[in-house]
């Protein structure tokens, strides 16, 4: 199993138990009761660092006309769960994750969430014991590799990216209000505005709740970009 997966991720681990905890759900871990088993979620937190100064650095080299503000909306839309479920898909993570026995029943095994928080696992485990070369190596062509810097993504973290770019400016509270929703019970349409320190920044709607908030974001990005 290993060496399938290391010849997928394109990297040979020194340390194999890194690998196996980056593969380790919770779930798995809980039910072991055992200190040696622990979950990816420490690694997850690393790797996660690790993906956004890698694609922070390779927007500032790649895309140089490009304003801070929109840097910071490209790099949400690059490190997406939407993008990193793809890589998770592409490796086959599912098939050696370790999962506790009710998440597996549950479908766990395909969880975009899990699979996502999977790939930035994997990223830390290679940090960890190769070093950053090896981390950005397996990034660029792993999560970057055919990366579209000039489209808009669907699945993207807008609501991530203004909180990231409010808070290097000094402002501090966001919030979303629900502010119309329209149609029938199945199909409904809602609407939410976005605030920053109380004036109103941002509105859009969506199908979800969730959708509307975050074209609601994706609109207060480009006022505050412009």
């Amino acid at each position: 199993m290993k060496q399938t997966l290391e010849e997928r991720i394109g990297y040979h681990f020194r340390d194999a138990r890194l690998l196996e905890t980056a593969l380790t759900h919770s779930s798995y871990a809980n039910e072991r009761h055992s200190a040696d088993v622990v979950s990816y979620e420490r690694l997850e937190f690393l790797g996660d660092s690790v993906l956004g100064l890698t694609t922070a650095e390779y927007l500032y080299s790649h895309e140089p006309a490009l304003p801070e503000g929109r840097m910071t909306r490209l790099r949400a839309e690059l490190v997406c769960e939407t993008s990193l479920h793809r890589t998770a898909l592409s490796l086959g993570l599912g098939e050696f994750m370790r999962l506790g026995r009710g998440e597996e029943l549950t479908g766990g095994r395909e969880r975009a969430s899990i699979l996502a928080d999977m790939v930035e696992a994997v990223i830390a485990a290679i940090y960890l014991d190769g070093g950053m070369a090896e981390a950005k190596k397996f990034i660029m062509s792993r999560v970057l590799s055919g990366a579209e810097l000039g489209e808009d993504h669907p699945s993207a973290d807008y609501k991530t990216a203004l909180q990231e770019l409010v808070q290097r400016r000094g402002e501090v509270r966001i919030c979303y209000e629900l502010i119309g929703e329209s149609g029938p019970d199945h199909s409904k349409t809602f609407t939410f505005s976005v605030s920053v320190d109380g004036e109103t920044v941002g509105e859009g709607s969506g199908r979800t709740k969730k959708e509307a908030e975050q074209m609601a974001a994706r609109r207060a990005l480009e006022r505050l970009e412009a």
